[in-house]
């Protein structure tokens, strides 16, 4: 018998626990649900940044994927790049203060990796946002004063763009205006239009 009754649209799940991912994603106005990845986040050995930032973002969205086969998951890893070696998410003030130090007057390169998979239709995509950051040289006194304004101890490269870590920079060239904080949106929306998602 023929239905004239619509395909409901596929649940959509953001692999990620990230407060700043799901603020990010809100934005394209579809409803989602948050689903944390059980993904082993160590780099492996010589493994680039860029690679580990591609690698991470393509297991989030297996991983949550496996649990979830009827719907459209979306994994994201950022991984920040100085003279080729990662910076993780510093943790504590005194990393902080250490990353922010070796930082000052250099250009940082931040890899936010995207992947976008659905195992009931076998859709699975990835794509790479590569920001670079230009932090302007940096004093001791600013950089305490930044830490303890802001406690940035979360994020990659231990700056908030979106916040007040904008004064500590000279520059930011992107052509994915989102990528730095955390989920390239305008890759986002394009994937997940090839992916079968209705947007505007």
């Amino acid at each position: 018998m023929h239905s004239d009754t619509p395909t409901p649209p596929r649940p959509l799940i953001l692999g990620s626990t990230s407060p700043y991912r799901r603020e990010l994603l809100q934005r394209l106005r579809l409803p989602f649900t948050c689903v944390a990845p059980q993904v082993d986040e160590t780099p492996r050995t010589g493994e680039a940044p860029v690679a580990l930032a591609q690698r991470l973002a393509r297991a989030k969205a297996q991983d949550v994927a496996r649990h979830h086969p009827d719907a459209i998951v979306i994994g994201s890893d950022q991984v920040a790049e100085l003279d080729g070696q990662p910076l993780g998410k510093p943790g504590t003030h005194e990393r902080a203060v250490a990353q922010l130090r070796a930082m000052s007057g250099r250009t940082v390169v931040f890899h936010t990796a995207l992947a976008v998979v659905c195992h009931a239709t076998g859709y699975a995509a990835d794509d790479l946002a590569s920001v670079e950051v230009r932090f302007r040289p940096l004093t001791d006194a600013e950089i305490e004063r930044y830490l303890r304004a802001e406690a940035p101890y979360d994020c990659a490269g231990s700056a908030k763009s979106e916040g007040l870590g904008i004064a500590l920079l000279d520059a930011i060239v992107s052509d994915d205006p989102t990528a730095l904080v955390g989920l390239p949106l305008i890759r986002t929306a394009r994937l997940l239009r090839a992916a079968g998602v209705t947007l505007p």
